[in-house]
């Protein structure tokens, strides 16, 4: 995927409908090549392409979830990454943010496990040999490709670990963090019980939305990882609740 290409799903991701002829004017190519970018993203499955208009996705797949703000939850994960030490114990969440967070970990610590109850997460990182790697079983997720239910809550009480890494669909101070899934939330629930820090990362366009189901209690909440566009309100609202706010 093209730099361009990536423009039009961030685009997209602002605007949910964008006319060829906007995207034309906006990023100052020819109607024609937008056309075929418009095309190679909607043969990916990230988009979806009608006459004179492309409009987003709804899947949940993971491939296009990665794709929107890529750079910018990259630099996110990396941050993350560094509070990490050879020879811990990690659990993953199933995540944009999360899996970058996992490809980081595994390209650059020794000795570390990671344990996920995402399929897309551990394939995602398996050419990576130098962390060991384990799949929580449970109800399979097609779209998502993670696992959740009383089997993935059973497995999850075998391991307590270091840290638990998670992302989140949206935050209000009214609501707390939320999530758009219910059974997804309710593996965090599980996970969280397991893990003596948990670790939010997301972009900051989270903190403007707001899921249906609470994702997990704030007080359990030890750092959050996030860049610059997030409120200012917001972070002094989590500086009160003693917890750390890391930006890039």
């Amino acid at each position: 995927m093209n730099k361009r290409q990536t423009q039009i799903l961030e685009l997209l991701t602002q605007n949910k409908k964008i006319e060829v002829t906007k995207l034309s004017e906006l990023l100052g190519v020819s109607q024609v090549t937008i056309r075929k970018d418009l095309d190679a993203l909607a043969e990916s499955g990230m988009l979806v392409r009608e006459h004179g208009y492309a409009t987003l996705n709804k899947s949940d797949d993971m491939n296009i979830r990665l794709a929107y703000h890529y750079e910018q939850k990259q630099e996110v994960a990396k941050k993350a990454v560094e509070s990490i030490q050879h020879g811990e114990t990690i659990m993953i969440e199933s995540g944009s943010c999360c899996a970058l967070v996992a490809l980081e970990i595994a390209k650059t610590k020794k000795d570390v496990t990671l344990i996920t109850n995402s399929a897309f997460i551990a394939d995602y990182i398996r050419k990576h040999t130098a962390i060991k790697i384990i799949l929580l079983g449970g109800e399979y997720q097609h779209e998502s490709q993670v696992m959740v239910g009383p089997m993935m809550r059973k497995c999850a009480e075998s391991f307590f670990v270091d840290k638990l890494f998670i992302g989140t669909d949206g935050f209000s101070v009214e609501t707390g963090f939320t999530g758009n899934d219910y059974m997804r939330c309710e593996a965090v629930k599980d996970m969280a019980r397991q893990a003596s820090k948990v670790m939010i990362v997301t972009e900051s366009d989270k903190f403007h939305q707001k899921g249906i189901s609470s994702l997990i209690d704030l007080k359990q909440v030890t750092c959050i990882y996030t860049d610059q566009g997030i409120p200012q309100e917001i972070e002094e609202y989590f500086k009160e609740k003693h917890i750390q706010v890391e930006k890039v």
